[in-house]
């Protein structure tokens, strides 16, 4: 069972590694935009780990639409950690 587990956490990573930013699959023709920005937001920090061994990734998509990517990137890291902190409050409670 934790064989299973650990190849399913492998798997995972890998899938959402494959949607990094920085992979050049944005062109200023095609720039990211508000999904994208939430997107990368949500997987920020499996991008901040994949960076240290990838050297094209990186957090932050550079050809964006600028405020609704930025928007969008900044909603998702705010929900997403917001959320982990507010679980992690109700259950000291």
């Amino acid at each position: 069972m934790y064989k299973l587990m650990i190849i399913c956490c492998l798997v995972i990573l890998l899938l959402l590694s494959a949607c990094a930013p920085g992979l050049n699959d944005r062109s200023p023709e095609r720039p990211a935009g508000f999904f994208w920005g939430i997107w990368h937001g949500w997987i920020a920090p499996v991008s901040l780990i994949l960076s240290l061994f990838v050297s094209e990734v990186s957090i932050y998509e550079v050809n964006n639409t600028g405020f609704w990517y930025d928007l969008g990137f900044y909603l998702a890291v705010v929900g997403g950690f917001g959320s982990l902190a507010y679980s992690r409050r109700k259950k000291k409670s």
